[in-house]
């Protein structure tokens, strides 16, 4: 089999060079990764019996290939707890219960009379004539404007930390989008499926992905260290990839240090604002085309108290703010209620989510103007008025990649440039999912193609 370089040692490339690896031992293979460490947004710490995660903290259990890729490295998965799924919606300087049945929803308080009532009408409300169109257009002209600013901003903070009104609805929730392009109503959608499903036998079905939040013990960054472990002396760290260059029937990547590195196949596994920087002089298009990806900044502070001095239950999974409620906050999770070992014996561990496309600079500020940030909105939501015992800040100023309107047009664009240069392939995050679970799905679907193209 061809040589094959890796640049980037996050999920993406990790789970690539494994898959690769179980399918052809013998592949000569190489990952460079820039950062003194691998694992990009997955980054688990323990400081003073405090587990924080100061990105990714978990992924849904209904995507085998993730729970496959565990079970394979020995690792055990666990399940979030029974009290995570609850979930609440900060809204009317008040924390409401997400409601999840219809019964509840119609019983809540979270939303008017007419905003409930309106959700109703989606049922009658037209099909959109636009290919791709902003969550927020979506929403208000199926459920409202209410469910909108109450429902569906939350959600798109706490997924992408994004701005539903430039946000794709076809590349953030194809799913939904589907719904109503085949059946005109996400309700009666909905309803279609949950009687196929009894057929079926396949169980719950809907709109949302599904599945029960998952992580380890000791963190996510035991997937990490499980693949670092796994793949040896082929992960090679501290090793930034400066360009490329085509040399031959192959490339020529080049290092920081100043050497250069010749594979047959590339696959540049890195956020896309590297790789554009990597593919500037080798293929300007691509590149400009990949630069249009944004990654606005997002800071996670770790809140740690005794549990004494916090009079809130904490019986959930944390909470998310509507952008209309002007917080500094995007949401706050209570991670010693979600898993076992996030915290000491006595003590409760909080992490909350600041910046996102529409406030990174609050994301940027120091450490110390972070963490009073924080301290005020929780003192406003929880009635925290306590100083934490324990502080810790990770900040991530290009975080989540945005699926803009146009990103569909955008990688059609990528795959036709892509498929001028054999042997070059592009995967992670900022293109077709960004979930844990999409990276590790994907990667097994580019190592059998890259198997099938260039395994001869």
């Amino acid at each position: 089999m061809d040589r094959i370089v890796i640049v980037g040692g996050g999920i993406s490339g990790l789970s690539l060079a494994y898959a690769i690896l179980e399918r052809e031992p013998s592949a000569e293979l190489t990952i460079f990764e820039s950062g003194k460490k691998p694992g990009g947004k997955i980054w688990t710490e323990k400081v003073d019996g405090f587990l924080c995660e100061g990105g990714v903290n978990g992924f849904l259990d209904n995507k085998p290939k993730t729970i496959e890729l565990s079970l394979k490295l020995l690792l055990n998965p666990l399940r979030s707890s029974d009290a995570a799924r609850q979930r609440y919606i900060f809204s009317d300087n008040r924390l409401h219960l997400l409601p999840e049945s219809p019964v509840s929803f119609f019983t809540s308080n979270l939303m008017s009379l007419y905003g409930r009532m309106r959700i109703i009408y989606e049922m009658f409300a037209p099909r959109g004539t636009a290919d791709d169109e902003s969550l927020a257009e979506f929403a208000k002209r199926r459920l409202g404007k209410e469910a909108y600013e109450k429902l569906i901003d939350p959600m798109a903070s706490g997924i992408y930390a994004g701005n539903p009104e430039t946000l794709s609805l076809k590349s953030c929730f194809p799913k939904i989008y589907e719904l109503e392009k085949k059946y005109g109503s996400l309700i009666r959608g909905m309803i279609s499926l949950q009687k196929d499903a009894r057929k079926t036998g396949k169980g719950k079905v809907g709109a949302g992905p599904g599945g029960v939040l998952t992580s380890f013990y000791d963190g996510m960054g035991m997937v990490i260290d499980s693949l670092k472990k796994s793949l040896a002396a082929k992960l090679m760290t501290g090793s930034k990839v400066t360009a490329v260059e085509k040399k031959g029937k192959g490339y020529a990547v080049h290092l920081s240090d100043g050497s250069i590195v010749e594979s047959e196949v590339l696959v540049l596994a890195a956020p896309a604002y590297s790789a554009s920087e990597m593919l500037k002089g080798f293929d300007k298009r691509l590149s400009s085309v990949i630069a249009e990806i944004p990654y606005p900044a997002v800071s996670v502070v770790c809140f740690g108290y005794k549990k004494e001095r916090i009079s809130h239950q904490l019986n959930g999974f944390g909470f998310l703010i509507p952008y209309r409620e002007k917080s500094k906050l995007l949401g706050t999770l209570w991670d010693s209620s979600i898993f076992p070992n996030r915290a000491p014996e006595g003590y409760v561990l909080l992490r909350s989510m600041v910046g996102g496309a529409r406030a990174s600079g609050l994301a940027m500020q120091d450490d110390t103007r972070l963490a009073d940030t924080v301290a005020e909105e929780l003192k406003n939501i929880m009635g925290i008025k306590a100083q934490p015992d324990f502080v810790r800040i990770y900040r991530h100023e290009k975080a989540i990649p945005q699926y803009n309107i146009g990103h569909s047009n955008r990688l059609k664009a990528i795959d036709e440039l892509l498929s001028k240069h054999r042997g070059l392939y592009l995967t992670g995050n900022a293109y077709r999912g960004i979930s844990l679970n999409d990276c590790i799905e994907n990667s097994y679907k580019l190592a059998e193609s890259i198997i099938q193209k260039e395994g001869g």
